[in-house]
């Protein structure tokens, strides 16, 4: 019970709240009626002028633009003077309670009065402006329609020029809409009364939609122009990425491993798409370009990290090793120095079965020093110039307990032939 009490009392403090302004102006009324009186039969009289005046407005609109145009302010007279009859009513009470010092009384019928012709000033205020904007309208609209044929102009050009690949039904769809536009309101200017207000917005209308079509068209358009103008410079940069990094990998194929080979086949698919592409998208083939080079610089450094880390042939005991260049090296000086052409001979070959010999050990030829010699494999020989290595005979026969020695038996005897 007590809930609802305040339920109600809430609602009927929100409604006093919402009236108090009008409470306000009926004291103020009550403490000046008979000037208040004064000032609402001023503006009662004119506005009753006015709509003799407004009645022939709507007759003009209607004659000149045709009855769609005057639509939105064919009974606003009517109601002006509905209005009018009412706040005559309330005059009527108002002056004898003045006359009577009844100025309670006569506030309430002021304030009536006021909200009458009130109403009725903005009902002929309509009928002014509706014919101003009219007006207005049909004045503007010859340079609308004048700006929109040159926009179909420009959208026409931009059509012709737009590449083949390039789609376009957007902006041929906008520029369909905007010439039946211009057709139509043509037509209806032609033939009588229209609606230059109707009209100027269908014409604005189109125009602004054949604007963002062509907008986006002419952006579409440079980003292209833009595009061919770089993608020249993007194909010369990702070819010699590309070339680069092909001939490192071709000429240290045994060290590069499978993650750069496929950087460099992705690379070299992109570049062949980004030719094909270059002559109806330019700005694709400008983007797989760029792709072609960022993944052909990486397969270069991939496989620059994969050759560093790779241990190749020449290491100890390779071609080029301790074991095998410094023989061949020896061989070599002896034969500068005037040794006999058979000799020579001899040296030459017996270096190069060395060689080939310690190249398929790569490294792997355990120290001697501290081994127990077997009878007729091993004896101290002369110091490799390795620590802790030492050379074997040349007539040494590779055996399971020592892995590491080379096989030589295919090297000749050639003690007889050095010098």
């Amino acid at each position: 019970m007590l809930e609802e009490i305040l339920t109600r009392c809430a609602a009927a403090d929100e409604g006093l709240d919402a009236v108090s302004e009008d409470f306000d102006r009926l004291r103020a009324l009550e403490r000046n009626a008979p000037e208040a009186l004064a000032a609402v039969e001023t503006t009662y009289a004119t506005l009753t002028g006015r709509v003799s005046a407004a009645e022939a407005t709507v007759a003009g609109m209607r004659e000149r633009y045709g009855d769609g145009a005057a639509a939105p302010v064919a009974g606003d007279v009517e109601q002006a003077k509905d209005r009018l009859a009412f706040a005559a009513s309330a005059l009527d009470q108002a002056r004898p309670a003045v006359d009577a010092n009844d100025h309670a009384r006569a506030a309430v019928y002021i304030r009536a009065t006021e909200g009458a012709v009130g109403q009725a000033g903005t009902l002929i205020d309509s009928v002014d402006r509706r014919s101003a904007e009219l007006a207005e309208a049909a004045g503007k609209l010859p340079a609308a329609l004048t700006e929109t044929e040159t926009d179909l102009a420009d959208a026409g050009g931009l059509l012709e020029g737009t590449a083949a690949a390039t789609s376009t039904a957007d902006l041929r769809g906008r520029i369909a809409r905007a010439e039946a536009v211009l057709t139509d309101v043509r037509e209806a200017m032609a033939a009588g009364p229209y609606d230059p207000v109707d009209a100027l917005r269908r014409v604005e209308e189109a125009d602004a939609a054949l604007d963002e079509a062509l907008a986006g068209a002419r952006e579409q358009e440079q980003g292209g122009r833009r595009a061919r103008s770089l993608l020249d410079q993007a194909m010369l940069t990702a070819r010699s990425a590309i070339g680069a990094a092909a001939d490192y990998i071709t000429t240290n194929r045994g060290a590069v491993g499978a993650q750069a080979r496929t950087r460099l086949a992705e690379a070299q698919r992109r570049w062949e798409r980004a030719g094909q592409l270059a002559d109806g998208d330019a700005q694709g083939a400008l983007a797989e370009a760029q792709q072609a080079d960022a993944l052909a610089r990486q397969a270069l450094g991939l496989a620059e990290q994969d050759v560093r880390g790779f241990q190749g042939p020449q290491g100890p005991g390779g071609f080029g090793g301790p074991g095998g260049s410094r023989a061949g090296a020896a061989w070599a000086g002896r034969c500068s120095a005037g040794s006999s052409s058979a000799g020579c001979s001899a040296a030459g070959a017996a270096g190069a079965a060395w060689a080939a010999a310690s190249a398929g050990v790569r490294g792997r030829r355990r120290p001697v020093r501290g081994v127990r010699r077997r009878a007729g494999q091993f004896r101290r020989g002369r110091h490799t110039g390795a620590p802790g290595r030492w050379r074997p005979l040349l007539n040494a026969r590779r055996t399971p307990h020592h892995s590491a020695v080379p096989d030589t038996s295919a090297v000749p005897d050639i003690q007889g032939a050095v010098p």
